[in-house]
This record gives C-alpha cells, sequence and structure tokens, in this order.
C-alpha cells in the first residue's frame, strides 16, 4: 500500500497519463515556475521576519536608560528636596 490506499503502479500509471497529456517540456516550465514562486515566498518570509526582528531590537534600545542619567536625576530629586 502507498499512500492513502494508493498503491505505486496507480501512482505511476497517474504520472505516465500525466505526462502523456501535457509532455515533458511544459511539466518542466511548470515545475520552474513553482519552484520560483516557493523561493520567492521564502525570502519575502524572511525579509519580513528580519524588519520583525529590527523593530522589536530597535524598541528594545529605546527602552534602555542609561544608569549615569538615572543617579543624575536622583542627585538633582535629593538636592530640590
Amino acid at each position: 500500500m502507498g499512500l492513502g490506499g494508493i498503491s505505486m503502479w496507480q501512482l505511476l500509471i497517474v504520472l505516465l497519463i500525466v505526462v502523456l497529456v501535457f509532455g515533458t517540456k511544459k511539466l518542466k516550465g511548470l515545475g520552474s515556475d513553482l519552484g520560483g514562486a516557493v523561493k520567492g515566498f521564502r525570502s519575502s518570509m524572511s525579509d519580513v521576519e528580519k524588519e520583525e526582528t529590527k523593530k522589536v531590537s530597535d524598541q528594545k534600545e529605546d527602552a534602555d536608560f542609561d544608569s549615569s542619567e538615572s543617579s543624575q536625576t536622583e542627585k538633582a530629586s535629593e538636592k530640590h528636596s
């Protein structure tokens, strides 16, 4: 048994019919187009992931405070008290 109750012979017969109907040249072009589409999708997903990582790191930099600035602020508030 193969995939989901389909035997290997049935898959070969279907493949043979597809090759006879479409021809190898058209199938090669279809495979190339499909491969290019998958490659483009992966690259755009990685670009989006890089942008999100950059946004998160930029937000972390904005939220970081310099300890010397906070100690100066504390000293200034103590003087005014």
